[in-house]
């Protein structure tokens, strides 16, 4: 008898931990682009102190993580970028796809390029590469890449373009007449004479722009959609535009580190992103559609019709879904791009 509730007691308690992790989780994310009230109801859910440390490009992250001694156990690379984090052995194979939220993750995004069948990764947002205007500044078209490869006097000086390479890459390979991955020596020869020639009308490269726009300090840039839309609710006169050249789209994904620390924790992280209302906790605030069904119903109503996250339908055709380059391909565009920031 004894030996019975001595048995049921350990199960119980072993019950209680699975449900109750304690303990710590660091994730390594974008700026800007984590809901604190989905921080605050995983915290209260599993008892994890929950830090997050922010960087603002792609090249940052990899960086920081290849150098070791991070610390962190949550990564959020672009699809662009995953095939990289995994064939450097950057990430553990953390199968989601037998996670209990798995049933949620909306069938589009489960057989993705960059992860087929989801072994790795879990969709955290995705959105489009565009154009961010101020309309009061400028009132011409805005559904092209010239705002900021070829910009008008009203805009010259009051531009930014966020310092994500391949965004800027591939919009501009689209507006020189290229594809996606081109190793075209005249086109990319193109690529830099226009991208070095324009910034001579730029005034930054920065990641945090979302005030500056809604207070007028900048005019016009290279943007986010999810970003534009969080300027345009604080100023109406912002407006997003989408290159008909051609514009990125693409999906950030929460992914587990090789070298966590916290990889249980983790684990627990990732199911919980899955869930449709903690997905919408994370769409309400950063602004962009998640890989999630379900989360509609929790969605704010502003994004139900918001253009700069259901895209216009004479538009639709213009976007590119962004796939890994070749490393070949990124070596010339890592040259050109070091040569841009100087």
């Amino acid at each position: 008898m004894k030996r019975t509730i001595l048995m049921s007691t350990a199960a119980a308690f072993l019950a209680a931990g699975a449900a109750h992790a304690e303990g710590v989780l660091n994730i390594y994310n974008w700026g800007n682009y984590t809901s604190p009230e989905m921080i605050e109801k995983f915290e209260k859910q599993y008892d994890v102190d929950v830090t997050i440390t922010d960087y603002d490009s792609n090249d940052t992250a990899l960086a920081k993580i290849k150098a070791g001694g991070h610390g962190f156990d949550i990564v959020v690379p672009s699809g662009t970028y995953v095939p990289i984090f995994i064939s450097e052995g950057l990430l553990m194979e953390s199968k989601p796809n037998e996670m209990e939220n798995f049933v949620n993750m909306d069938p589009t995004w489960v057989d993705v390029e960059f992860d087929p069948g989801r072994n790795y990764t879990v969709p955290w947002q995705w959105g489009t590469v565009g154009v961010t205007v101020n309309t009061s500044v400028y009132g011409g078209d805005i559904n092209t890449a010239a705002i900021f490869l070829d910009p008008p006097d009203e805009l010259k000086g009051k531009i930014n373009v966020v310092p994500e390479m391949m965004d800027i890459m591939s919009t501009t390979i689209y507006y020189v007449g290229g594809e996606q991955c081109t190793m075209d020596k005249e086109v990319l020869k193109k690529v830099r004479d226009t991208l070095v020639e324009a910034k001579k009308s730029w005034l930054s490269m920065d990641y945090g722009n979302i005030e500056k726009y809604a207070k007028g300090d900048l005019a016009a840039g290279v943007n986010w959609n999810g970003a534009s839309l969080r300027s345009r609710l604080l100023n109406e006169a912002v407006a997003f535009g989408y290159p008909m050249t051609g514009y990125p789209v693409w999906m950030d994904n929460a992914a587990i580190l090789a070298d966590a620390q916290n990889p249980e924790n983790a684990k627990l992280f990732l199911n919980f992103i899955m869930d449709p209302e903690n997905a919408a906790m994370l769409s309400n605030f950063a602004r962009y559609a998640n890989g999630i069904k379900g989360s509609e119903a929790y969605l704010d109503p502003v994004m139900a019709q918001a253009p700069e996250v259901v895209v216009p339908d004479e538009l639709k055709a213009a976007g590119v879904i962004s796939k890994t380059c070749p490393p070949e391909a990124q070596k010339i565009y890592t040259a050109i791009w070091t040569e841009l920031q100087k």
